[in-house]
């Protein structure tokens, strides 16, 4: 984890890049950087995106066995405690920043650490981990919307690749039939989507002088704290459960990977490439599921899958491309 979040030393600099991959860079070397500056916002987008495919599994997994409010918040803690060793140093340095950009903060934990991952938890209850990946690779539209709202030009190749991957989400989703047959919790998950993809649009107004780790460490709290009134409530009606390895593990995964690494990730890559074109990547996540259900589950995997996922990964790769 430490070599993820190591790249977090240059402070704000990720805004820079930011400019940079949308050509308005003016720098020595503004070609070369921006190219860099993409390639490396991909990867990151695509980091996150494959980590969080698993917690659509695990959320499933733990979904009779820990309460759903229970699990985002010990999920939490355990992101808080294994980014606390990188973030506390700086966090106290910026915490006049902190203070100052305090409702932007507040803004950012609620949607994204508060809600998201509860709903999605939720979910789980109801839904199957297939379904809760297919509806959330909606988001990217949410994410390119808000960017177009706020007077950024997306482009024609991107908006064709959005649709285009878009058309690929659907048909899984549907099985071919375009014909939505929607759970309890598809209706939780389409919550979840649109609180992630406000999360994501939100991003882009990060004030520059926070740092990533100062800001992560930041939401974190913040967003566990505005869950322990219901976290509590919990508590007391349904009962704590059991902490075994088929419990603790999963949790661990979640508070590690799918938090603390896989949201340091999807920030960097925002700031380097914005929402809208890591939006496009996140479409993967469909894919990565169904390769998952796949390879753990034993999931069977028709020719209308392959297909879905030709679209997906031809709109990625559209979408995602860099300019001339």
């Amino acid at each position: 984890m430490a070599s993820v979040l190591d790249l977090d030393r240059s402070g704000s600099g990720g805004d820079t890049s930011v400019r940079g991959a949308g050509g308005g860079r003016t720098s020595e070397g503004g070609g070369r950087a921006a190219a860099g500056g993409l390639g490396v916002g991909l990867a990151l987008a695509a980091l996150a995106t494959v980590v969080w495919s698993g917690s659509f599994v695990t959320s499933r997994a733990l979904a009779d066995s820990v309460p759903p409010i229970q699990h985002a918040f010990w999920r939490w803690l355990v992101a808080i405690a294994a980014v606390a060793p990188f973030a506390v140093r700086q966090t106290w340095r910026q915490r006049a920043l902190l203070r100052e950009h305090f409702r932007f903060l507040l803004a950012a934990s609620f949607l994204g650490v508060t809600v998201y991952n509860t709903l999605v938890n939720q979910a789980g209850v109801t839904t199957t981990a297939g379904n809760m990946g297919m509806i959330m690779a909606a988001s990217p539209v949410l994410m390119a919307v808000y960017e177009r709202l706020g007077g950024a030009r997306l482009g024609a190749r991107r908006v064709t690749g959005m649709l285009v991957a878009c058309a690929g989400v659907l048909l899984l989703v549907s099985g071919g039939s375009l014909a939505m047959d929607l759970a309890v919790g598809d209706l939780w998950v389409i919550g979840g989507a649109v609180a992630f993809g406000s999360y994501s649009a939100l991003l882009r107004r990060r004030p520059a002088e926070i740092s990533g780790l100062p800001f992560l460490f930041s939401t974190f709290v913040l967003g566990a704290l505005m869950l322990l009134p219901v976290f509590l409530v919990s508590l007391a009606v349904q009962g704590g459960f059991e902490p075994t390895a088929a419990t603790v593990s999963p949790l661990l995964y979640v508070g590690v990977v799918s938090s603390a690494v896989a949201f340091f990730a999807w920030n960097k890559a925002i700031s380097v490439i914005g929402a809208a074109r890591a939006g496009v990547v996140y479409y993967l996540q469909p894919v990565c599921v169904a390769l998952l259900s796949f390879a753990l589950l034993g999931e069977g995997m028709g020719w209308l899958q392959v297909l879905c996922m030709g679209l997906i990964l031809g709109g990625v790769v559209l979408g995602s491309a860099g300019g001339k």
